[in-house]
């Protein structure tokens, strides 16, 4: 299939002239930026999908919510509704969309938002809430907002340097936009990874001085857990097991299923993909049906025999970390 693409070329050159030119007008301000006055972190990628933003953003939300009342922005993709809408107790899946779904469910205390438009939901947020630190989820590519932070996501298989604009390659943005990063973290690497081999990797990015570049794995959950109970790899290795996704790339959690033993049968849909009964009613007859915990929320609690296995990011080797930069950062309000 990689012919296909190649015939995409033209179209690949056109969107990314268009890419620049809108990126060059931000640059010399002709297209205008707003910074607001509550500390902002952008969380994005330079690609579509796949790169880790929601287990970043989860991360730094259980790491930083000690430190600051934070409220996550996202626009909400896939979702049902409109406009900017504010997570409360009757808010469903359908008004969030997905990701921020998940993190409102997970996170009590967290403040939840939706909006397309990144600034008004800023100006909403400022208005309606108590919130004193901000996450921008994917929003790198949204130029409207200029951060006080922004950290930009790449993988260890599919680096940004190595990639082409859409639709020839993945890249929605500018390989150079690179630059407005504070923070370059290379996602989903070999656990084992070495100094060496880290230090070639920064030599590829190419970085400002001025730019930290960190490396992250992921780090998988070591039971799957339910609506009412959890269970253990052990507990269903006997099982008839089905994975059901609907995200970008399962392959690092198809591999890390596959390293613990489980047989199963895979369900592959669309990233943000709304689940059919039609297509629950597949899965009613296998054990255990294991999905994401993205996914999960998408269920909304339609398949008693689902089962999520969390994942989160485990930095390799990093000192100071990514929490450690964040709070030298922004451990005081004077900057601001």
């Amino acid at each position: 299939m990689q012919w296909l693409r190649l015939l995409t070329f033209p179209f690949a050159l056109l969107y990314g002239g268009i890419v620049k030119i809108r990126n060059y007008l931000y640059d010399i301000n002709f297209l205008k930026s707003n910074t607001f006055s509550t500390p902002t972190i952008c969380i994005g990628n330079l690609s579509v999908g796949g790169t880790g933003k929601t287990p970043m953003t989860d991360f730094l939300i259980t790491h930083l919510k000690a430190h600051f009342t934070i409220a996550v922005l996202s626009r909400g993709y896939k979702r049902k509704s409109s406009g900017f809408i504010l997570a409360g107790e009757k808010t469903s899946v359908l008004d969030l969309g997905d990701e921020p779904f998940q993190l409102f469910k997970k996170h009590k205390e967290l403040i939840v938002a939706v909006d397309a438009d990144r600034s008004n939901g800023i100006s909403e947020i400022q208005k309606k809430t108590t919130a004193n630190f901000i996450l921008l989820d994917d929003a790198f590519q949204h130029r409207k907002v200029n951060p006080h932070y922004s950290i930009l996501l790449t993988t260890f298989e599919q680096p940004f340097f190595s990639d082409f604009y859409l639709p020839m390659g993945n890249l929605r943005d500018d390989k150079n936009q690179k630059k407005r990063a504070n923070v370059i973290v290379v996602t989903k690497c070999p656990a084992d990874l070495s100094q060496t081999q880290q230090t070639q990797y920064i030599e590829k990015i190419k970085p400002k001085a001025s730019q930290k570049v960190v490396f992250s794995t992921l780090k998988y959950a070591e039971v799957l857990k339910g609506v009412e109970t959890d269970l253990t790899f052990s507990a269903i290795k006997d099982k008839k097991l089905a994975l059901l996704t609907g995200i970008a790339n399962p392959k690092p959690l198809v591999e890390f299923l596959h390293n613990n033993d489980l047989h199963f049968r895979h369900f592959k849909y669309a990233d943000h993909h709304f689940f059919t009964m039609a297509e629950l009613n597949k899965l009613a007859n296998f054990d255990v049906v294991i999905t994401t915990e993205k996914d999960f929320v998408r269920l909304d609690s339609k398949l008693p025999n689902a089962y999520y296995l969390g994942v989160e990011h485990h930095f390799i080797n990093q000192e100071p970390n990514l929490v450690s930069l964040l709070l030298d950062t922004f451990k005081t309000d004077s900057a601001f």
